[in-house]
């Protein structure tokens, strides 16, 4: 390859506000008196504005990953979870939210807040068991959502509507359990945040196809990770568009997110959150992770643009749509959310490997970097699937075996002798210590 040129770095100014939000949101998780529910990240958090401006909401899975990220707590965990007879090849951050509670240890100081109740959408082999079972440990009122209703290009109106209607009936729950007077006009205005969010953020990814990247994967995870904590929320979506024009002006100033980029990669899952110094590991070649499957499709709504490339959906608002009924509103959420992209890939690996293949092209990934995630049965589902297709399409791909949030099983070294070698089969050398 020949030798690029250097292009300018700087950091995001914003990122200082999104990890003050970050934890200010934990925080204020963690404060007596307010409405504490837990659930999934991709559970209809939603519905919960129609019940007023004190409730607060922990997503699980962010949840987990930030206790993974405190490698000594996780295990300990961990531990928690197996003395009690759970099974080590469960989902990784079930096991780091069960043993937070078990431990009665809350990730930011303190014992673990005592959730009021809890809400999940399930699609996920984990989802709906994840939250039962907690609700069972807590002594604590429990809803979950089956969204399971097939791929999204198969859609039906009779699968959509038995989503719509389990949202009536959640709602009907959410009185009862909480003996208040649902708000309708809070849910129109969080249905509208939560679409507004994802377009933004699709709008984020999207920046990233310019040649330099303006950011690079470990960038982007801690700002998506801002669109699950509670996707109700106008403070974020606020938030997402400040970033958005912050980063189309990085584009239009060519700042990069690496001086000299050589290669641009992509990979399709979560990563070790323990272990994220392998995006920087990958620097010392010249190579950046440009997106991630997951970062793109967990929130992210997307469709085909004009020109035939993919980017952020049209949300209602424009489209001119003005939410009028709870059925509307929740009709709209449901046709929303059924067309994440991380949701097709449980239905069929071609689907995923569709999109890696439409990501490697509009991105200009010169190859893929796929996790066997033993930490995620769900969106490991069919990754040797996805290898093989993206090789018969003749896309380097490497494979790499580990877990997102348990560092038992996650070896750092393999892994590096790993991407040395794909790195060398790409034609990089590496310019770090490593490499004397």
């Amino acid at each position: 390859m020949t030798q690029p040129e250097a292009h300018p770095t700087k950091p995001l100014a914003c990122w200082p506000k999104a990890r003050e939000l970050r934890e200010s949101h934990y925080r204020r998780y963690a404060q007596e008196g307010l409405l504490r529910v837990a659930g999934g990240g991709w559970s209809f958090d939603s519905l919960l504005a129609g019940l007023g401006d004190d409730v607060v909401f922990l997503a699980g899975e962010p949840y987990g990953a930030t206790v993974a990220y405190d490698r000594a707590f996780s295990l300990a965990c961990m531990r928690a979870v197996e003395e009690r007879g759970w099974s080590r090849d469960l989902c990784a951050y079930m096991r780091n939210d069960l043993g937070s509670v078990y431990l009665d240890r809350y990730a930011l100081g303190g014992k673990y807040p005592r959730p009021d109740f809890l809400i999940q959408g399930h699609i996920c082999c984990t989802h709906a068991k994840w939250y039962q079972a907690l609700a069972e440990i807590l002594d604590v009122p429990y809803f979950c959502v089956d969204v399971s209703v097939g791929p999204s290009h198969e859609m039906t109106e009779n699968r959509l509507n038995f989503v719509v209607a389990q949202l009536h009936e959640c709602i009907e729950w959410l009185e009862q359990v909480t003996g208040r007077r649902y708000d309708d006009e809070r849910l129109f205005s969080a249905v509208e945040q939560e679409c507004r969010a994802a377009n933004l953020w699709a709008q984020i990814c999207t920046l990233n196809k310019a040649v330099p990247a303006t950011m690079d994967e470990k960038t982007m995870h801690t700002f998506f990770v801002l669109t699950v904590l509670y996707k109700a929320s106008r403070e974020i979506a606020d938030f997402l568009e400040v970033l958005r024009d912050e980063v189309r002006e990085r584009v239009a100033q060519g700042i990069a997110a690496l001086a000299v980029e050589r290669c641009r990669v992509i990979t399709d899952i979560q990563p070790p959150w323990a272990f994220l110094d392998v995006f920087k590991y990958l620097n010392d070649y010249g190579a950046v992770s440009v997106g991630n499957l997951y970062v793109f499709g967990l929130v992210g709504i997307w469709e085909d643009q004009p020109d035939g490339t993919w980017g952020p959906a049209r949300t209602p608002q424009h489209q001119g749509i003005q939410i009028r009924s709870r059925d509307q509103a929740l009709r709209l959420l449901a046709e929303w959310s059924v067309r994440k992209p991380l949701y097709q890939q449980f239905y069929d690996p071609h689907l995923k490997t569709e999109m890696l293949l439409r990501v490697v092209r509009e991105w200009r990934a010169d190859g893929v970097i796929l996790h066997y995630n033993r930490g995620c049965e769900g969106l490991s589902l069919g990754i040797a699937e996805n290898k093989l297709g993206l090789t018969k399409a003749g896309i380097p791909t490497m494979a790499y075996e580990g877990n997102m949030a348990d560092e038992r099983e996650f070896d750092l070294e393999a892994t590096y002798r790993k991407l040395d070698a794909f790195m060398a089969s790409l034609g990089l050398r590496s310019q770090g210590a490593r490499d004397s």
